[in-house]
């Protein structure tokens, strides 16, 4: 600007004219470098049927929407003869979806007969679902197996009426049901499904026997159960892929039952032994009090013959007797084996 000042101060007519004509020179490239950024987009999307405006293109860098995204997304869909509108691309852009997915899924659903509009394609995906993995599953029916070896389970086991094991495993056809893709359940809550309606389908048989020659019958109940109620998956079919048998469950609960019973039964034995061998200590103490008893009592012998010698109520002959019983008393004692029948003198 310093070097138009002097330009400007002389005040000619052709002096202001050439800097005009730069100004406008300049502007004129800057549109040029613009036009010649979004030239190549827009007559790709020229030649390919899906018109976009050179301007639109434009407001889309100044939006921070990828005009190369959309562009890509509007032909794709122009050529399977979708209509999609521009500006559903951008805000379903500016809402951080994955727009040439769903135009992908717009264009599968489209060949294989399924009706799905870009407003349920675009909803599918902002709920985080794959909605191009959800027609090719609603065209190709997936397989999944019940239960889920990842999660570390080979076979669903349950237990018949007779107590035997039964070990099954399901092979569970499902197709993607595109109206409840949103707020469905998923894969999880079929396999936990189908594993519930296992078990009560084998608890309810009569014998193991029943199961293994009707494996079909898991099957059918299930099915009739209407398992795929509230998922974004409709079951097609519930294969019984082998069953096998386990262990005797019924066998392995009365051991465990008899083993609890015989610890029951030795813990009352053991607490009679206990009062019975306390009963023999007190009977022993109850008689060892008693012998102290007699020797108290017979060492108060000596002193009741002398008082009754006092009291002339004892005669010498008397005496005489009693010592003769003693000596018999004595000899009986030491005859019968007994140490303790001798009397006291």
């Amino acid at each position: 600007m310093s070097g138009l000042i002097p330009i400007l101060a002389e005040g000619g007519p052709v002096d202001i004219l050439t800097v005009v004509l730069i100004v406008v020179a300049l502007v004129v490239f800057a549109l040029v470098l613009i036009v010649a950024a979004f030239f190549k987009l827009w007559l790709q999307a020229l030649l390919s049927g899906a018109r976009v405006g050179l301007v639109n293109l434009i407001a889309m860098r100044l939006r921070k929407v990828s005009p190369g995204v959309i562009v890509d997304a509007r032909i794709r869909a122009a050529k399977a003869g979708l209509d999609i509108e521009t500006d559903d691309l951008e805000a379903h852009y500016l809402a951080r979806g994955d727009v040439l997915r769903v135009v992908m899924s717009l264009i599968a659903a489209s060949k294989a007969n399924i009706a799905l509009t870009f407003e349920k394609a675009a909803a599918i995906d902002l709920a985080g679902r794959d909605v191009f993995d959800a027609v090719r599953t609603c065209v190709n029916p997936k397989v999944i197996d019940c239960p889920d070896p990842s999660k570390g389970r080979a076979t669903v086991d349950a237990v018949s009426k007779d107590g035997i094991q039964v070990k099954a495993k399901a092979r569970v056809t499902v197709r993607t049901n595109i109206d409840r893709l949103v707020g469905g359940a998923m894969e999880e809550t079929i396999i936990a499904r189908v594993g519930e309606g296992i078990v009560t389908t084998i608890g309810s048989a009569p014998t193991y026997a029943n199961v293994l020659e009707n494996p079909d019958n898991i099957s059918k109940v299930v099915l009739e159960k209407g398992l795929d109620a509230g998922t974004a998956f409709e079951i097609l079919s519930i294969d019984i892929a082998d069953v096998d048998v386990g262990d005797n469950i019924k066998a392995k609960l009365d051991a465990d039952r008899a083993e609890a019973d015989k610890r029951i039964a030795q813990a009352k034995a053991e607490t009679r032994r206990a009062l019975a061998v306390a009963r023999e200590q007190e009977m022993q103490a109850q008689v060892t009090e008693h012998r102290s008893k007699v020797v108290l009592a017979e060492a108060e012998i000596p002193k009741a013959i002398s008082q009754a010698f006092r009291e002339g109520n004892l005669g010498l002959m008397d005496y005489y007797n009693l010592r003769n019983i003693q000596a018999d008393t004595r000899m009986r004692g030491s005859i019968a084996g007994d140490a303790g029948g001798g009397g006291t003198t």
